[in-house]
């Protein structure tokens, strides 16, 4: 049997300025109440990776970092934060040691966090160019268009303040690739939900002006099944931030999926554009899903363009 080829590698960098390779991870211990989600972006043209690493706190409380660093090379690791490939398209090792900060009236406060993290993949990675291709792969090229995503299991150590957590939870990996401009898209929703270590979703619903790309999967029966269409009717708080939705998913079976969502915490940060003269927010949110008897968790992740 040939063995299988590892798509979990470093691209040729195209020419534009804002040509990305980016790695990112997320997950929900939901017996410590705890979400963590965290982002390596390479961005070799400008000599630079960009980094966020964030956690929501049982109570709330976000303790997050987010940086561009000055930096050629290309291993994945960048302002204390490191992610190593441990087995391909399987395993990965998460590993953090810095300062994450708090908001405390407005000031930023430092907190010492470190951790030791296992992902284990749980399906076979998926490619969005299952769902997207012609002129919707075209209208998305400003936005990584090329996109790798997995579920997974995340077992080890989280120290807060010197408090250490054991970690065991679900969560989604991403690989991408390709023009990555934060404000290009007049909005993304970018959404993952597992319900158990066997049935898991995920969705992206990109909006730009010549309109709108969805993609994704929904995993049951052992398998990645594309989504062909997803309806997401989303109620917004007065400043802008998701508070609830309710998503019609179509998959290639031609199974339509239904569920509602609320968002229970959340996390922002903002993107400004080099030239400062737009703005996207981008919000972090935990939410809770309910589908059929079913009830899972993850990220309903909006990225908002504000001017």
């Amino acid at each position: 049997m040939p063995k299988k080829e590892d798509t979990d590698v470093l691209h040729k960098a195209g020419t534009h300025p804002d040509w990305s390779e980016s790695f990112y991870f997320n997950f929900y211990d939901k017996g410590n109440d705890l979400l963590a989600f965290m982002r390596i972006g390479l961005k070799p043209n400008k000599g630079e990776k960009n980094i966020f690493c964030g956690m929501i706190m049982p109570d709330g409380t976000v303790l997050a970092t987010k940086s561009d660093i000055k930096s050629s090379g290309s291993d994945l690791s960048a302002g204390g934060l490191a992610f190593t490939k441990e087995v391909p398209e399987k395993l990965w090792r998460l590993s953090f040691d810095g300062q994450l900060f708090k908001s405390d009236r407005g000031k930023p406060v430092p907190e010492h966090v470190s951790f030791e993290i296992t992902f284990d993949s749980l399906n076979e990675i998926f490619n969005y160019r299952d769902c997207v291709s012609g002129y919707k792969e075209q209208i998305s090229s400003r936005v990584a268009s090329e996109h790798l995503e997995q579920f997974g299991r995340a077992r080890g150590t989280i120290v807060v303040g010197g408090k250490a957590l054991s970690i065991d939870g679900l969560g989604e990996r991403d690989h991408s690739w390709g023009i990555r401009d934060w404000n290009a898209p007049l909005m993304w929703i970018w959404i993952t939900c597992q319900f158990s270590e066997i049935h898991a979703l995920n969705v992206t619903k990109l909006v730009v002006e010549e309109g709108e790309v969805d993609a994704g999967f929904v995993h049951y029966g052992g398998r990645n099944v594309p989504i062909k269409s997803a309806k997401v009717s989303t109620a917004f708080a007065q400043d802008g931030a998701p508070e609830s939705l309710e998503m019609a998913l179509e998959d290639a079976d031609g199974k339509v999926h239904r569920l509602s969502g609320i968002v229970l915490k959340m996390a922002t940060l903002p993107f400004k554009s080099s030239d400062s003269a737009r703005l996207s927010t981008l919000y972090e949110p935990l939410a809770r899903f309910a589908m059929g008897g079913e009830v899972g968790y993850g990220i309903a992740e909006y990225l908002v363009r504000k001017s």
